[in-house]
């Protein structure tokens, strides 16, 4: 586990297979005001992770942002029953053997409301995403919205395809199937709204976490939306 920063850290899990590529998976932890954890993406529960965890706090809230990022999300809500369970519309409807508290939309009051602000990046029928910023932090916090893998983590028949894609650092995007299918003036304010947040830090599930300076990164990831 590593601190990124007081009271957030990112866990590394696995690396899965996805469409033939090997993805590495990363979660985010935060540990809210009144001591309890809020986390993004949770992955594999294993009994490392699982005690690594109760060291930070009580597990209350867990995020699963887009409908890739569930697939260990019934295991933790198993392991930590008192747990809040939110998700995207499109979550909810793939995994209806889960019971969610609330879906990620909109503007509203959440619990979370005080330490971080959130967006659902949308505007596309294949790809719905909750963004989020912890503001003490100044960490914007993704999933798949941004990948951006190193270089040599792919083999030499994936490394073109993944450069095609877009997802290689040091200039990670969004993967190029999914930038296809947005409607561009929906998501442009979506990232209008992202941009706002001037983050520090870029935190993604997969790839190389990015120290941000001016909106650069940003800038140069979403200039397909320009």
């Amino acid at each position: 586990m590593r601190t990124l920063a007081a009271n957030i850290w990112v866990l590394e899990g696995e690396t899965v297979p996805f469409h033939g590529f090997p993805y590495t998976t990363r979660m985010t932890c935060v540990r809210l005001a009144d001591g309890s954890l809020w986390i993004y993406s949770p992955v594999r529960l294993t009994p490392h992770v699982h005690s690594q965890i109760s060291l930070l706090g009580p597990v209350r809230y867990l995020v699963a942002p887009n409908h890739l990022h569930h697939l260990f999300i019934g295991d933790w809500q198993q392991a930590f029953p008192e747990a809040q369970l939110y998700g995207t519309t499109q979550v909810i409807a793939k995994r209806k053997d889960l019971t969610f508290d609330a879906v990620l939309d909109g503007q509203r009051h959440w619990p979370w409301s005080k330490e971080m602000d959130q967006v659902v990046f949308s505007g596309s029928r294949l790809m719905e995403e909750a963004v989020f910023f912890h503001r003490p932090s100044e960490t914007l916090i993704v999933a798949d919205l941004i990948e951006n893998f190193p270089q040599g983590h792919f083999n030499w028949w994936q490394r073109p395809i993944a450069r095609l894609a877009g997802i290689l650092a040091p200039h990670g995007k969004t993967p190029l199937d999914w930038r296809l299918s947005f409607n561009r003036r929906l998501a442009q304010d979506s990232l209008t709204h992202i941009k706002a947040w001037a983050p520090k830090w870029i935190v993604m599930a997969h790839g190389e976490i990015v120290e941000e300076k001016d909106n650069n990164f940003l800038n140069d990831s979403f200039d397909w939306l320009e």
